[in-house]
């Protein structure tokens, strides 16, 4: 096996539920289930999942997300400094506006002993000569970007009235995170970050910045944070980030293609590569992969994980080749868009869906890169 991390076909990391994770998880809620019973029924599902994902010829191995509510808050909620609450509303995307849980900074932001380290230990047992485990977990600008909703600006102006403390903070909190589990033995970790995804869409950056701030200084605030978060990187450690335009019970919350941005998040974030959502007309053309540099690799997301529907082989084909005309074949890896459940809520599709998707993504890199990989 080429431990080259990324892999040829590969996933973003969120898998559908299984009953047995939803009906404990409620159970937990409502006080009739222990966090140590919870643990347990989870710990099962996750070797489960983890036997499917090495039958199915992965050399990845996640877990799948199932001790987590949302993509993104669980691990905000386990750091220092900042606790769980509820806004008015939730985010709302296409038709559809998703649950309400939000974050509250209750003093300085911190990453020491952060649960997601006990997390990645267990499925690090799993690993074999054929696989590599990887923690997936939001980006520092999603942390930046939800600190800053409308219902929380007030109270994180309270704790961190100089913005630029607060970066620096985010930025040091998360170089912690990731030097714990490094110590943990991982050496894969993907960085998820829709708010690149949300500047793309105009009438979004509209709504959002009222005409305050310039998208140039929102852009190089967000490249910042992100990037002193992977300041001091060990050689050996694998960072990638996934970026695309919101994925909730199938439905999405932006439409625009990557160009505005290339020239910050492509160009200068100090990832090793770049998941990017390009399964449909809301991504744009491959053009902006120009910014791309040679020493990094895009995993396309051209198989949709909002939809059960197969895409035609010959099509994902022809636009893996469009897609080398900016970046070099050898630098192009394939994987659906997104997670199947970036929320416990799941998308629309069956767990036997999921896995077609996936066998799809595998036989076409196996088809375009070779069965030797």
């Amino acid at each position: 096996m080429n431990k080259t991390i990324p892999f040829r076909f590969d996933y973003v990391g969120s898998f559908l539920r299984p009953a047995a994770v939803k009906n404990a998880r409620n159970l937990y809620k409502a006080n009739k289930l222990s966090a140590e019973e919870l643990n347990v029924v989870e710990n099962e599902e996750i070797a489960k999942l983890i036997q499917k994902q090495k039958n199915a010829g992965f050399h990845v191995i996640t877990d799948g997300e199932y001790r987590r509510a949302y993509w993104h808050l669980d691990f905000f909620w386990g750091l220092n400094g900042i606790e769980e609450t509820e806004l008015s509303h939730g985010y709302f995307f296409h038709g559809e506006e998703t649950a309400k849980g939000s974050i509250k900074v209750t003093g300085k932001i911190t990453g020491e002993n952060h649960p997601f380290v006990q997390y990645f230990k267990f499925v690090k047992e799993f690993e074999d000569e054929n696989t590599v485990a990887k923690q997936t977990f939001p980006a520092p600008a999603q942390l930046l970007a939800e600190l800053f909703r409308k219902d929380n600006i007030e109270n994180t102006k309270a704790f961190y009235p100089d913005i630029n403390v607060l970066i620096e903070d985010i930025g040091a909190a998360y170089r912690t995170v990731i030097k714990e589990l490094y110590e943990a033995g991982c050496r894969n970790i993907q960085l998820d970050d829709c708010t690149w995804g949300m500047f793309v869409d105009e009438k979004y950056w509209a709504n959002r910045q009222n005409g305050n701030v310039s998208f140039e200084d929102e852009a190089n605030k967000y490249l910042k944070v992100n990037n002193l978060a992977l300041e001091g990187k060990p050689a050996d450690l694998t960072i990638t980030t996934h970026v695309c335009r919101g994925n909730y019970h199938s439905t999405y919350a932006c439409t625009g293609p990557y160009d505005k941005i290339a020239p910050f998040l492509f160009a200068k974030e100090n990832v090793d590569a770049f998941y990017l959502e390009f399964d449909d007309e809301r991504s744009g053309g491959f053009e902006s992969l120009k910014y791309i540099p040679k020493d990094k690799k895009v995993i396309l997301g051209l198989i949709t994980s909002k939809r059960a529907e197969l895409e035609d082989k010959a099509f994902i084909k022809k636009r893996i080749a469009e897609a080398s005309k900016y970046v070099d074949l050898d630098r192009l890896n394939l994987s659906p868009q997104c997670g199947f459940a970036s929320c416990e809520i799941g998308n629309k599709l069956t767990d036997e869906d999921q896995w077609a998707k996936l066998k799809l993504v595998k036989d076409i890199a196996s088809e375009v890169w070779g069965d030797n990989q």
